[in-house]
């Protein structure tokens, strides 16, 4: 695994690592029905995505952003989870 980032996110290099490999998630209310999702990817970068919730229970809801998230530019991700800076961001 490859390190990478201010706080040492691990990244698989090998396909064998691939398959075991969990990204790291993170979330962040900025209202209670809206949710921002951040979440590192196999190839080494990061990705955020904002996305309207019910607003009942934000763990039950964050799955939501495969199907309802927009993917926001890197500036305000990073502003949003500044503990990805120093990982690429997925364009």
């Amino acid at each position: 695994m490859k390190n990478i980032g201010e706080r040492g996110f691990k990244f698989p290099e090998t396909a064998d690592e691939a398959k075991a490999w969990e990204p790291h998630t993170e979330r962040y209310a900025i209202h209670h029905e809206v949710l921002v999702h951040a979440r590192t990817r196999t190839e080494g970068a990061w990705s955020a995505y904002c996305y309207p919730v019910p607003g009942r229970s934000h763990r039950d809801e964050e799955h939501l952003w495969r199907e309802l998230g927009a993917k926001l530019p890197s500036d305000i991700a990073l502003a949003i989870f500044p503990a990805f800076a120093g990982i690429p961001y997925a364009e």
